[in-house]
């Protein structure tokens, strides 16, 4: 095995650090395992969900997945100062956005800089322990605090093991007028070793017209070096994509979701089918998704439920995912504030699942049928862990969304039929109802 190589820093980060409290890890539990396509023998499941916070979920991955995976990528707060509102409205005016409904989705609010320092450091700390050797890892800021990760990653990966730093640009309004508009974010590329995955071929890009058109003109072009023009090139350290904004079939209403193709460039270009996939800092899942659908293992952790949620909604939504499995922490508050009500009807050895109704447990308004977002059944729950065989997801602005489900039994027997639903806040309510089919 390659050892990890680690030239010290020339310069050191410091700031008035809290003490050093050691990390406890959760207590992870499996949840539900999700099956997007009917349930086949011996399945192996393709990823995980884990709610929860991010630290004592990686403190407690340690055991299992210590340099194991091959590829993080970090999303983290990006010392904004702000309070992030989701989108869970329906059918609303993309331009008026005092319109919509929202709710709460992440805080990027900090004391001062030293408390987002106190949080980031231990954080990129357990990732470099849980990448393999031949892992990489990106980490995604921008303006506000990328200067100071590159610092802190120095300190933990060596400074020989920055191979890029990539900037993603694109376009936008903004309210500056008194500098240039802030126009782009910093991606920082660190490997584990000298040893890692880079698949150039995967992410090549076609050249620009006016560079073929050159190169065919004249045999003196490129001072008399000849590029394979039909293979095209790996694409310099500045990329451009449009935001999730401009890219209505991928929003999902999740506060600063990134697009799918930057994504697929990063994942492409640094693992393998088959590798293990990891994004700590989740939100609307946009990683794990593209990584499964690439055939990838994947893992994702957020604390926030409209995360979570959204997430789910996205995996189950993805063409080809694989089964997958959701955890949550023992700390979690994670108990059900729905409440359903079901019509069931059988006939013969056929069972027809209706939704009436949903209902809050408390004060919090809720609007039926628009505010359930995903509701799932399994035909045959016998244990604590449910198995979500059969899903009716709405997609993102859609106003429709199916209300009943059908399933037809292949044997006689009593069934425990329980049913899960999701509402736009990331809260979710079961129900459960015994069926008997005699031969």
């Amino acid at each position: 095995m390659t050892r990890a190589s680690h030239r010290k820093p020339f310069a050191r980060l410091e700031w008035d650090r809290s003490s050093d409290a050691k990390l406890k890890p959760a207590e992870l539990q499996l949840w539900s395992e999700a099956f997007p396509e009917p349930i086949q023998p011996n399945t192996a499941f393709q990823g995980r969900i884990i709610h929860g916070e991010n630290a004592s979920v990686m403190t407690a991955l340690l055991d299992e997945f210590e340099g194991q995976i091959d590829l993080i990528y970090a999303d983290p707060p990006f010392l904004t100062g702000k309070a992030y509102r989701a989108r869970i409205g329906q059918g609303e005016d993309s331009r008026a956005p005092k319109s919509w409904r929202t709710t709460q989705g992440f805080h990027d609010n900090w004391s001062d800089g030293a408390a987002y320092l106190d949080m980031l450091f231990p954080r990129l700390q357990l990732m470099h322990n849980l990448l393999s050797e031949s892992g990489t890892l990106y980490l995604h800021l921008d303006w506000h605090a990328s200067a100071y990760a590159r610092v802190l990653m120095d300190e933990i990966f060596g400074p020989d093991r920055l191979i890029n730093e990539i900037v993603w640009v694109y376009h936008g309004p903004s309210p500056i007028r008194s500098a240039f508009n802030r126009k782009h974010d910093t991606i920082l590329a660190y490997t584990k070793s000298k040893e890692y995955t880079f698949n150039a071929d995967d992410v090549r890009v076609a050249y620009n017209p006016s560079t073929i058109k050159t190169f065919k003109s004249s045999p003196r072009a490129g001072f008399g070096k000849q590029p394979d023009l039909e293979r095209g090139k790996v694409p310099e350290d500045w990329w451009y994509f449009p935001v999730v904004a401009r890219l209505h079939k991928e929003r999902t209403g999740y506060p600063t979701q990134k697009p799918e193709a930057l994504l697929e460039r990063i994942i492409l270009a640094s693992s393998n089918p088959g590798d293990l996939v990891a994004d700590f800092f989740s939100g609307s899942g946009t990683s794990v998704s593209v990584a499964a659908r690439l055939k990838r293992r994947w893992l994702a952790c957020d604390p926030a439920p409209t995360a979570f949620t959204t997430t789910y909604r996205r995996l189950l939504m993805t063409s080809g995912v694989e089964p997958f499995t959701l955890w949550k922490t023992a700390d979690t508050h994670n108990e059900p504030a729905l409440d359903l009500e079901v019509q069931i009807t059988t006939n013969e050895d056929q069972v027809e699942v209706r939704i009436e109704t949903i209902s809050s447990r408390d004060s919090t308004e809720l609007h039926f049928p628009e505010d359930l977002v995903l509701w799932e059944v399994d035909w045959s729950h016998e244990n604590e862990i449910f198995q979500s065989q059969s899903q009716v997801i709405r997609s993102w602005r859609s106003e429709e969304l199916s209300l009943q489900l059908q399933h037809q039994y292949s044997s006689a027997g009593v069934y425990e039929i329980r049913i899960r639903a999701f509402d736009s806040l990331g809260r979710y309510g079961l129900f459960s109802y015994k069926v008997q089919f005699k031969q």
